[in-house]
């Protein structure tokens, strides 16, 4: 039992964070991931329904960006990988949990990508938490953009490189940050950023970094989570879009997004930096390995994206982003300019997020609002995401729903 004190301080907090209206609560899907998705919204926040009937709604909340997440072919190939490899290691990699599927992973994540090799994690925030501390020492320094992901700034606090923040996507700071970090005597000189920045569906100015890269003569990470799979040719990622394949140093990313909606995660380097990572990246040497049918799903999901067929759900996924995006504009909601599939719809205030998100449920749409600390005080939105899976009547369905709420609660 918890001491009383500690006990009295904990309910304390939690009331707290219900009475400012930041309480965050989770609905119990009853079936696979999909555009539309059976919710028990009897009692989520305690994972005890009632006997209410399940409900159907549109899902407009999931990194499911090309459908893959319930894809026929993936759910074969992850029985398949069952079948020959069994259900899982119970073993971290260099004991005895390293299978011919693990490796045959790697080495496909690499190529397509365009490095020497990859290295598996059981999730990309394991990734990015194990990358800095092997790497870098107290001799080097870290260049980080400040709404960099909450895993990029945990790997830093990690690692005892010296630390540089710069304004997120400013330029002219980035460029006195490495300033700074060469005044500092540092001996080797990391930028470290997202691809794709989540909450706002911006892009990296990965041009520009690549630049002052090469005059600081400084290395660059992207972690590329959300764009991995559906963005630039063959899914190939912000690099990619942006011209600049081949000038990243190091790519983190996720399986558990496009590329089939599971989980793991994994980097991707120069042969020195992936086999130092093996040899010393504590998330790696701790946990297990990935579950083998995992591992299968994900050598199929390269496949599918790699394909015509992963051109086609680009080309919807993309349509799709772009009306919502111009119908949600024409109702007069603010939604920050973009091309990308996160369409955030910015509100301001966590309460009236909230309450936007539950009456839109009760309109069939699936929406969740983000507030503090998930996003800066002030800057509450609904963030939406579209998936290939949706059809083009599913889209206008939702940015009805969006109006009609929207009218009703004073937004627009």
């Amino acid at each position: 039992m918890l001491k009383p004190d500690l006990q009295q301080q904990l309910e304390t907090t939690l009331e707290e964070i219900q009475s400012n209206g930041l309480l965050k609560e989770e609905r119990l899907i009853t079936g696979p991931q999909a555009a539309s998705v059976q919710v028990n919204d009897s009692d989520a926040s305690s994972g005890k329904p009632d006997g209410q009937p399940d409900v159907e709604v549109l899902n407009f909340c999931a990194n499911n960006y090309l459908g893959l997440a319930n894809h026929s072919d993936l759910i074969a190939a992850a029985k398949n990988a069952i079948d020959a490899f069994g259900y899982g290691m119970s073993s971290v990699r260099f004991i005895c949990g390293t299978q011919t599927i693990h490796r045959q992973l790697e080495q496909k994540l690499a190529t397509w990508l365009g490095y020497d090799d990859a290295i598996l994690y059981a999730a990309c925030f394991d990734a990015n938490g194990g990358l800095f501390e092997p790497l870098l020492s107290a001799e080097d320094a870290i260049v980080s953009d400040a709404l960099n992901h909450a895993s990029i700034i945990d790997g830093i606090r990690l690692c005892k490189a010296q630390r540089f923040r710069f304004a997120n996507g400013d330029m002219s700071d980035l460029r006195a940050q490495l300033q700074a970090a060469k005044s500092a005597g540092a001996r080797n000189i990391m930028i470290a950023t997202d691809g794709v920045f989540s909450m706002d569906g911006y892009l990296a100015k990965l041009p520009e970094i690549c630049d002052l890269a090469d005059q600081f003569e400084a290395m660059i990470m992207v972690d590329d989570c959300h764009a991995t799979g559906f963005l630039g040719a063959g899914g190939r990622g912000t690099a990619e879009l942006l011209g600049c394949q081949g000038r990243i140093d190091i790519l983190t990313s996720t399986l558990g997004k496009a590329m089939g909606g599971a989980m793991g995660g994994f980097t991707c380097g120069s042969q020195q930096v992936i086999d130092l990572l093996r040899q010393r990246s504590r998330p790696y040497l701790f946990s297990n390995s990935l579950a083998p049918p995992l591992a299968g799903a994900s050598i199929e999901a390269i496949e599918l994206v790699s394909s015509p067929e992963g051109d086609r759900l680009r080309n919807q996924l993309f349509a799709n982003a772009s009306q919502f995006r111009a119908g949600l504009t024409a109702a007069g909601f603010v939604v920050p300019e973009g091309q990308h599939p996160i369409i955030p719809v910015m509100l301001g205030d966590a309460e009236l997020a909230q309450q936007m998100s539950a009456e839109l449920f009760q309109r069939g749409v699936y929406a969740v609002g983000f507030f503090f600390p998930v996003v800066p005080n002030g800057t509450a939105r609904i963030r939406t995401q579209m998936s290939a899976a949706h059809s083009s009547e599913q889209v206008d369905t939702a940015i009805a729903a969006f109006t009609d709420v929207g009218k009703r609660l004073g937004v627009i």
